[in-house]
């Protein structure tokens, strides 16, 4: 993901606060034309009344060409990032358009409520002499942007990226802990969606526009045009680098066409398998994931944890809730010894949604796909509205999102840290059982004197649950408790539903543990 810099200052009048480079710069400047939030607005929903034009893909037999290894090699000079700020502290530069990003986008700079597009030159990326990128003619087709760190102004950009926006309308950011993982988009449509002619769609941001700010703060603004096949959007992004990345989001939805699940405020990930169970999984790592649950806070302050599964087959569950307060798909797993792996699962951010305002009635809905390996996205989480997508609808949003370590301003309830399924041989479990470990930390259970143990309420939609208990887990961590429960005569044929929390004086202490448990995990480890 790329980055954008220094402009041409235009005989019209330079911009002050972006550095626009002349004479030697390999991009141009359009005229300046009137831009706001406003009008951006008023362009989707006039596109939203019209037809859907497919993109055009200029030269696309050679934009096919461009694979994933040599669009890697191509990179967007340093000389011509864009910097944005008046410390010049933020340095944007591009991708290269290729063959899993092969539709242009259009970029612009904004300052005092006037916007120019930007062009990039013949030699405006350093392209390797025998890439297909090499033939192509005229002016460079961009796909998208990074941005990085400032590092006191040095061009060090190849390794300092924080935030990026690539491929159709997905985003991604590094958080604290300095790794990609997880992917927000802005707008999910008809995902995993069995019945046609609702198929799945991908609307695409096409235009960008970077305002830059106008004091040293440590936040950005971008605005989005997003078009779709049944949908239209405007976007406004403002983003901050602060411990954690923090984007405040301002969206306004325009339906085209009538839509069967409208995910609103989408985030994309993927899990392969973690210590819940593993499966017919023969690799050699213990855990491979970039999320491991699902958390809500529901309107009346209940805080759900969903641990996410590989299903044997398509799963898609609803919480249904009015007005919630946010969601999120988390990475609470630090442990690097759980994974053992160099790609940094451990240091992978989470991702939550603050929700800003009343949604009304819908359900934060939970997708997961079968996966048999690490480089397919197979999770998705979004909120869908009760109001039907119907055209004409419009949709107005605001929500944050905070990549970080941990889901901001979590209520004092213990966590839930491990769900574990655990299955001895054949001779001492019979086939109609499973045994469960389920373990929570900190919260009020840090309160508990000293052989105190706090009440475990556990329930499941089909078969029966015997054996329930609950002990302290000193030698896992501080303040750890391990609660264990056998489910029995479940059902072979389909999921059962597990409910679980820990109460003390007639008080849920802990948070709500949900799990879909299929008999296909039987045996889990």
């Amino acid at each position: 993901m790329r980055n954008l810099k220094r402009l041409l200052a235009l005989s019209v009048g330079a911009f002050l606060l972006m550095d626009l480079r002349a004479a030697d710069s390999d991009l141009t400047y359009s005229e300046p034309v009137p831009f706001s939030f406003d009008t951006l607005v008023d362009n989707a929903r006039t596109l939203a009344k019209s037809e859907y034009q497919t993109p055009e893909i200029p030269e696309e037999d050679l934009v096919h060409a461009i694979d994933y290894l040599q669009h890697g090699r191509i990179r967007f000079k340093q000389e011509d990032d864009l910097w944005l700020g008046p410390n010049k502290q933020f340095a944007v530069s591009f991708f290269h358009v290729g063959r899993f990003f092969r539709v242009p986008v259009r970029m612009n700079v904004v300052e005092k409520g006037q916007a120019r597009e930007m062009f990039a030159g013949p030699n405006a990326f350093e392209i390797p002499s025998d890439s297909p990128a090499a033939q192509m003619k005229g002016q460079r087709r961009i796909a998208g942007f990074k941005i990085q760190e400032d590092k006191n102004g040095k061009l060090d950009w190849r390794s300092n990226d924080w935030l990026a926006f690539l491929g159709v309308s997905y985003f991604r950011s590094i958080g604290e802990l300095y790794q990609y993982g997880l992917s927000a988009r802005g707008i999910a449509v008809n995902t995993a969606n069995p019945n046609p002619p609702f198929n799945e769609e991908f609307p695409m941001f096409t235009s960008f526009w970077f305002e830059s700010p106008t004091d040293p703060s440590t936040s950005v603004t971008i605005y989005a045009l997003m078009e779709g096949p049944s949908v239209t959007g405007a976007f406004r992004f403002d983003v901050s680098r602060q411990k954690a990345v923090i984007m405040n989001v301002q969206a306004k939805i325009f339906v085209r066409k009538s839509i069967a699940r409208l995910g609103l405020a989408p985030l994309t990930s993927m899990f392969w398998y973690s210590e819940t169970a593993r499966l017919p999984i023969t690799d050699w790592r213990p855990e491979v994931h970039d999320s491991d649950g699902l958390a809500i806070e529901k309107s009346n302050g209940e805080v759900i944890w969903r641990p996410l599964n590989n299903p044997p087959r398509l799963a898609i569950s609803a919480f249904i809730d009015e007005n919630p307060k946010g969601f999120g798909l988390l990475q609470r797993d630090r442990n690097f010894h759980n994974y053992l792996e160099d790609g940094a699962y451990e240091r992978r951010p989470s991702l939550w949604v603050d929700i800003d305002g009343n949604w009304g009635k819908g359900a934060v809905q939970l997708v997961e796909l079968p996966t048999d390996a690490e480089d397919e996205d197979n999770i998705v989480a979004f909120w869908v509205p009760e109001q039907p997508a119907e055209p004409g609808a419009e949709f107005d949003l605001k929500y944050r999102l905070t990549w970080a370590a941990e889901e901001p301003n979590h209520p004092n309830l213990a966590r839930c840290v491990a769900t574990r399924l655990v299955r001895e041989p054949q001779k001492r479990w019979p086939e109609n059982q499973q045994r469960f470990m389920v373990e929570f930390q900190g919260g009020p259970l840090a309160d508990l004197k000293g052989g105190e143990l706090p009440q475990v309420d556990v329930w499941s939609s089909k078969g029966k649950i015997f054996g329930t208990s609950i002990m302290p887990l000193p030698a896992a961590g501080k303040n750890w408790y391990r609660v264990q429960f056998t489910l029995e005569d479940f059902p072979k044929d389909q999921p059962t539903e597990l409910r679980l929390t820990l109460q003390k004086d007639g008080r849920q202490i802990s948070e709500t543990w949900l799990y879909q448990f299929f008999p296909e995990f039987v045996g889990g480890q």
